[in-house]
């Protein structure tokens, strides 16, 4: 590692031989995987982008050029090269460096982002902000191919073209979707768009031919665009209609060409795409053999390195039973934004093909495309992680909502997430689905719980929200769909009889609640499993009943559990304190969520610490006092 202890800011990569960036990507690939193996991490996207980065950074100074990482996944050797390498252990640990450009953490992350199709907009914005200040800073764009699916970005890119600010767009295509040959012809084409002199060239052409007549301007330039479409099948590209220059595809894992185009399309006016072709996991063998599992790693042996198990987890259970619903009812079908693997939904894929809908990543489209279904009398799924259908809320209220449509959501990673952080956490979306007229809102406790939740809510029709979190649960017993229980939609149920006290559990925080009121006769525990609509007749009969409610909830207190039980009580006149626990009007940073619970006062120890507060547990403010 001796070429990187001396790196610690674009200026040292800068001040390096064309040879020692070669050594410097080497080092930095290594790096990359040592620091994934101790924690793990974005290990395959970001060794994808290693030569990339070195590039960049050889070209400009991050602190002041604007480089927007669409994502933010594969910057862990940005993040190393840029001063925070006596810090890339802590990456995505509480206290930590982020797993994700955050700006608020180095001048060198010019955006803070976790979701796709972001960077185009943002770079956009940053450019006409250069331009009305009269500055010179250059404005560099990374969008992976998979993020160009996002209507996001292709609106960004509409509006890029429209207004011609200078931007230099890199597309990662990792995938090779569009990719085109490259041979001799193809690499002198696009040797020729990049050279500052062809331009110029073509600019005086202009100026000469509209002295000697103007129709020849005209017929010139249709001349050039048959010409370049007949000797250059990308100019007829889709860039190139949005008013985007395209030069490529070339090799991203060739530093030498890396820059030789970089540091030519720096001096181009107006925007420009740059089509780089990379390996994602590049230079680590399991890596680049299978890149989805190895996208986010678990710590691992990098001499051994194996693929760890994650057990049964809510994703299995989720998967399981779309695949027995799609069996029993051939109206079921299945669309997920890109995320099959985290949804669980690898062998519902294999299985059923035919009902089965992978959109990209546009959480608007598969909103709006189970709303298409549902209107023609299918009963759709949408599986999406709860941090990803806020994308996705404008659909739900328009296009499901309002005209009360058979569409369920199958709504993953509720509640804190961990090493992903802020931009992941799945802790708004009882707020904001429970808002919406004709929407219910529901959390098992278990996968047998979840299997009886499917079963009513697609006998019962409407728009329905299930959702869970991260995390394991244990298997469902075996049986066809017609097998499995309903519930009474609505209904809550007492876990745990008590007489002075009674915790309102959702999901996971039922098993702290569990815990925390053991041996406590008079404390009760209750599975509240559904926050619209709430068993109003439970509630009133435990508010009559009970000295104090609490409600625990991994979820932000403004318009969870706790405000949903508190509006009832107000509307309908029962005097009974309340206390609500959960998460405050915060954004959470990365961190363990286990010890984030009890950090903001919801696992174990705190509800006891609470019970303890309004003298139910007086052993358990001992022991916090000792």
């Amino acid at each position: 590692m001796a070429l990187l202890e001396r790196v610690n800011s674009t200026d040292d990569v800068s001040r390096l031989s064309l040879a020692e960036l070669h050594d410097l990507a080497d080092e930095l690939r290594s790096e990359i995987i040592r620091v994934c193996s101790l924690g793990g991490g974005h290990l395959a996207s970001s060794l994808g982008a290693v030569e990339l980065t070195v590039a960049l950074h050889y070209l400009y100074d991050t602190a002041r050029d604007r480089v927007v990482w669409d994502v933010g996944h594969q910057t862990y050797g940005h993040k190393i090269i840029t001063g925070r390498k006596d810090r890339i252990d802590t990456i995505r640990q509480q206290g930590g460096l982020a797993g994700f450009t955050t700006s608020s953490e180095s001048p060198h992350d010019a955006l803070t982002v976790g979701h796709a199709s972001t960077s185009l907009a943002a770079a956009f914005g940053m450019a006409i902000a250069r331009d009305a200040r009269g500055d010179d800073y250059n404005v560099i764009a990374v969008i992976g191919d998979g993020s160009l699916t996002g209507g996001m970005a292709l609106a960004a890119l509409n509006q890029i073209g429209h207004v011609k600010p200078k931007i230099t767009i890199v597309l990662n295509d990792n995938e090779m979707s569009i990719s085109e040959n490259v041979g001799g012809l193809n690499t002198f084409m696009r040797t020729l768009q990049v050279k500052p002199w062809l331009h110029k060239a073509e600019e005086k052409s202009k100026k000469t031919l509209s002295r000697i007549w103007e129709p020849l301007v005209d017929f010139g330039s249709r001349s050039k665009k048959a010409a370049r479409r007949f000797f250059d099948p990308a100019s007829s590209n889709p860039f190139h209609a949005m008013g985007v220059r395209y030069v490529g595809p070339i090799d991203g894992h060739d530093i030498d060409q890396l820059l030789y185009y970089l540091g030519h399309v720096q001096q181009l006016d107006g925007p420009t795409m740059l089509h780089i072709v990379t390996k994602k996991g590049k230079g680590y063998k399991i890596a680049e053999s299978d890149p989805i599992n190895w996208h986010g790693a678990s710590k691992f042996d990098p001499d051994n390195p194996i693929v760890a198990g994650k057990g049964y987890t809510w994703a299995s259970a989720f998967g399981d039973a779309a695949s027995k619903l799609t069996e029993a009812d051939d109206r079921v079908w299945v669309i997920t934004p890109a995320m099959r693997e985290g949804s669980g939904l690898v062998e519902y894929s294999k299985r059923h093909p035919e009902r089965y809908l992978d959109v990209g990543i546009a959480e608007d489209v598969a909103v709006t495309t189970a709303a298409g279904l549902a209107l023609r009398g299918e009963r759709p799924i949408v599986a999406v992680y709860s941090t990803f259908l806020q994308r996705g809320f404008d659909q739900v209220v328009h296009d499901v909502c309002i005209e009360n449509l058979d569409v369920i959501f199958a709504v993953d990673r509720a509640g804190l997430v961990g090493g992903d952080g802020a931009t992941h956490q799945g802790v708004y979306d009882l707020a904001y689905l429970r808002a919406l007229p004709n929407m219910s809102v529901a959390m098992p406790k278990d996968a047998t719980e979840m299997r009886a939740m499917f079963k009513t809510a697609l006998r019962l029709g409407g728009p329905k929200a299930l959702r869970w979190p991260r995390g394991k649960t244990l298997v469902a017993p075996e049986g066809d769909v017609d097998t499995w229980p309903e519930l009474e939609w609505g209904s809550w149920e007492v876990i745990k009889p008590g007489t002075r006290a009674y915790i309102l559990g959702l999901g996971p925080t039922l098993i702290y609640a569990l815990e925390a009121a053991q041996g406590l006769d008079e404390v009760g525990v209750v599975n509240a499993r559904f926050v619209k609509p709430l068993d109003e007749v439970m509630l009133k009969r435990l508010a009559q009943q009970a000295e104090v409610l609490i409600t625990v909830e991994d979820h932000v207190l403004t318009g969870g559990l706790g405000s949903a039980v508190a509006e009832v009580l107000k509307d309908r006149d029962l005097e009974v304190p309340l206390v609500r626990l959960g998460i405050p009007d915060k954004h959470v940073p990365h961190g363990d969520p286990v010890a984030q619970h009890e950090e903001y006062g919801f696992g174990p120890q705190g509800i006891r610490d609470t019970l303890a507060r309004l003298g139910l547990a007086q052993e358990a403010l001992l022991e916090a006092s000792d």
